[in-house]
């Protein structure tokens, strides 16, 4: 059991570094150099987020994955998570004051949606997951999709009012609801599973190489496939908006490192770098909110601009300055986990989380 903690802990570190480089480059590099180490450090968008809110609902159902529990039980935890949606959305909601593209307001969004599922049977998950998927696209068919956008700025112009922050929250914004609350709820279903059983992680993983290896092929040979430039559109868009390819190939490729990371957990758990970067993946919380004002501010100071989030109109800092940066600030995370582990169960912000949940 503790091997698999480990293994669930360094998926959730290696997504926060993704994040990390995610975010540091959307803020400082160039979203259209697609070659050499820029385009690695683009190939991350996406993986990370989606990979970051699979692990959310994988953690969900593992706290909830007793066999049995009274039906006062059910009702506490429900109570708990809903507090904790509520705390995640609000805490987003004023976060966006200072990072238009937060993922912890839809966060709070997935959890308060899947808790109506929590306990039922995990096909259900599944099933609704589906369902998310199909509202998105029927939502396609009745609002366009670049509606309150600026794609100049990469800015959402109606955010601050009643109609544009619905529309952005369930259907447009960076994460919203539909369909990314498709891949929490795949999460559930995953925490679901037994991965103490050593068949699990490899179905899982054969099953994501699997979709993954269809998707890329279709991706890479859309334009062999199609002339009409809607369907190439569709086939090969990412992140804006989250098509179904977009969706099962991030998905997919999260299946995969899931199932390495469980593999790595399982064999090198007792380490003491596996119990390093384990901390990390306990507090991703306190380093997401903390990433994105002290690691964008000491970028912005490293590399003498000032701090703006008009993302497409400010010269690209170089990739191998932003690349350099996201490892060493995600080394100083690790080393601060690890002290404040010596003194905490939980990270700073997890703390806060809990105690607001927790109480009665």
């Amino acid at each position: 059991m503790q091997n698999r903690i480990i293994g669930f802990d360094l998926a959730r570190a290696y997504a926060i570094f993704g994040m990390f480089i995610v975010n540091f480059n959307t803020v400082f590099g160039s979203h259209t150099n697609h070659e050499g180490l820029s385009g690695f450090l683009n190939l991350f968008n996406g993986n990370s987020s989606t990979l970051f809110v699979i692990l959310a609902g994988m953690g969900m159902a593992l706290m909830t994955n007793r066999n049995t529990y009274s039906n006062e039980e059910k009702k506490r935890i429900r109570q708990v998570i809903t507090k904790r949606s509520w705390f995640l959305f609000v805490l987003g909601v004023f976060f966006c004051l200072w990072w238009p593209a937060d993922i912890l307001h839809f966060y709070g969004g997935y959890m308060h949606i899947a808790v109506l599922l929590i306990f039922l049977p995990k096909h259900y998950a599944l099933i609704a997951a589906a369902a998310s998927i199909v509202v998105f696209h029927l939502l396609l068919s009745i609002i366009p999709y670049d509606t309150g956008w600026n794609f100049e700025t990469l800015m959402y112009n109606d955010f601050w009012t009643l109609k544009g922050f619905l529309r952005n929250t369930f259907y447009n914004g960076w994460n919203a609801i539909f369909p990314w609350v498709a891949y929490f709820l795949l999460g559930i279903y995953l925490g679901r599973l037994n991965w103490l059983n050593p068949k699990t992680p490899k179905l899982v993983f054969f099953i994501g190489l699997s979709v993954y290896e269809c998707v890329f092929l279709l991706q890479t040979f859309a334009t062999s496939i199609t002339q009409d430039k809607d369907l190439i559109v569709y086939l090969t868009a990412d992140y804006l908006p989250p098509f179904l390819p977009f969706m099962l190939g991030t998905a997919s490729f999260g299946l995969m490192l899931i199932s390495m990371f469980i593999y790595v957990g399982n064999k090198f758990g007792e380490t003491k770098a596996a119990k390093l970067f384990a901390l990390t993946g306990q507090m991703t919380l306190t380093h997401y909110i903390a990433h994105l004002v002290l690691g964008l501010l000491l970028l912005a100071f490293i590399s003498g601009k000032s701090l703006s989030f008009d993302l497409l109109t400010e010269k690209p800092t170089s990739p191998i300055i932003i690349f350099v940066f996201a490892i060493l600030y995600y080394l100083l995370s690790c080393i601060f986990s690890v002290y404040w582990a010596k003194k905490f169960k939980n990270g700073p912000l997890e703390m806060l989380m809990r105690k607001v949940s927790d109480s009665k």
